[in-house]
């Protein structure tokens, strides 16, 4: 057995959660965790495959392991270990290559790496049910993440996610309060519920549930502490949910919702359910509701047939919305899904000068979204990391606040009052 071994994860939360529980699974099996440049003995890449350039930087990630370690033994797993296991399994050092479905019971996979066969991965799309992985901690997080459902059953035209991830399956209700439970009663102050399509939770189980029935029962259970949704598509946000989200003070006031493009005929060639009239009436509901709520919404630029006009649509849309945090995302070619097919792809150089706009539009938005705080009191968890004498902590709606203090600890939660804007957040004073 190796004795060293180092994790790295690349993409999405559900990506982090998982690494989160195979770094468990192998400490408790007497692996000692290492840093990736410190050169493992064994290195699990967890991979992700959204963009033809996570691909990239996934092999790149496995070439660096072997320069660091000639002898490491390289596993690869998550989701473009998923959908193109035969290319990963030829890279020089690579021993084995995991399937997002084999995660569950990814320690006893590793026993012979000699013996074992190179590729195990099965076809995922024929899973019909979701097995939690056990997670008791976060090592360096001062917030836990909670997975309570996987897969996607939307196929939007730019996405290989439910090739990767399989049909969307929910996590049983009882083992959810479970874990949420156990991370509350382990010192966590915040729980953030991930998954890769948790709008659609529980639609799969019987009897039937959905997120707010979720909510609900974690609201019953033995939680204490702040809970965080996850990202939540906008057609999946009835009156109901928003009503209750509003009126629970221990779930944080932050929504984030993909939006994608900011013009209808896009999200129509996108094959997203929704037309911006339906998208601003929706953040115009939640504002109503929330009006300090945190809104944060994702956007690809660059898709293809995109025109000029179309992008300056798009940019006087987001002027008007009411958000506060942009995720803007080039859209990247990635073979296997229909928009790779599509005819007038963008060139990069239009696609990164559209991007940069976008950013701009976002920390405008972010930057007057924060002033309307200063005066005020937030509160705050406190995360590691430390810059020019000064702690960085998590309000409630998602801004980061920075403040002074010795005696801070990874995991305090601290009413702060906020005295300013600093970097890409706040400046805060204890009370």
């Amino acid at each position: 057995m190796s004795s060293t071994v180092a994790i790295v994860t690349l993409g999405c939360k559900t990506n982090q959660f998982e690494s989160a529980a195979i770094s468990e699974q192998l400490q408790k099996a007497g692996y000692r965790q290492i840093d990736f440049e410190a050169g493992a003995e064994l290195v699990i890449v967890n991979t992700c495959t959204v963009t033809a350039a996570t691909d990239s930087q996934s092999r790149n990630l496995i070439r660096r392991a072997r320069r660091m370690n000639q002898q490491a033994r390289v596993v690869v797993t998550g989701c473009y270990a998923q959908v193109d296991p035969e290319s990963l399994a030829n890279l020089p050092g690579v021993a084995l290559v995991v399937g997002n479905e084999e995660k569950k019971d990814f320690l006893a996979r590793l026993t012979n790496l000699d013996q074992a066969a190179q590729v195990q991965v099965s076809d995922i799309r024929q899973v019909k049910e979701v097995e939690a992985l056990p997670l008791s901690s976060f090592e360096q997080r001062s917030r836990a993440f909670v997975q309570i459902q996987n897969g996607c059953d939307a196929f939007c035209s730019y996405c290989i996610i439910p090739y990767a991830r399989g049909r969307s399956r929910s996590v049983a209700l009882p083992e959810v309060v479970k874990q949420v439970e156990n991370l509350s009663a382990a010192g966590y102050p915040e729980v953030v519920l991930t998954g890769i399509h948790i709008g659609n939770y529980g639609q799969d189980l019987q009897p039937q549930l959905d997120l707010l029935g979720l909510l609900k029962g974690i609201e019953n259970s033995k939680f204490s502490g702040r809970l965080r949704l996850g990202s939540i598509e906008p057609t999946e946000l009835p009156d109901d949910l928003l009503n209750y989200v509003a009126a629970a003070d221990w779930i944080c006031p932050h929504y984030h919702i993909p939006l994608q493009s900011g013009q209808d005929e896009i999200l129509k060639a996108m094959n997203r359910h929704y037309t911006t009239a339906e998208f601003q009436r929706l953040l115009e509901s939640i504002c109503n509701r929330q009006p300090e709520a945190a809104i944060g919404l994702d956007i690809i630029t660059g898709f293809p047939g995109e025109t000029e006009e179309q992008f300056a649509q798009t940019c006087d849309y987001l002027r008007q919305l009411p958000f506060s945090h942009l995720h803007v995302f080039p859209y990247s070619r990635r073979p296997g899904t229909p928009a790779a097919e599509m005819k007038n792809q963008l060139p990069g150089n239009i696609i990164k000068e559209r991007a940069a706009q976008l950013r701009q539009i976002g920390a405008e938005k972010l930057s007057a979204y924060s002033e309307q705080f200063i005066g005020q009191t937030l509160e705050v968890v406190i995360e590691g990391g430390e810059q020019d004498g000064l702690r960085k902590g998590l309000a409630q709606n998602y801004l980061p606040v920075w403040v002074a203090g010795e005696n801070l600890n990874q995991g305090d939660c601290l009413n702060l009052r906020i005295s300013g804007q600093w970097k890409d957040g706040l400046k805060g004073t204890l009370k």
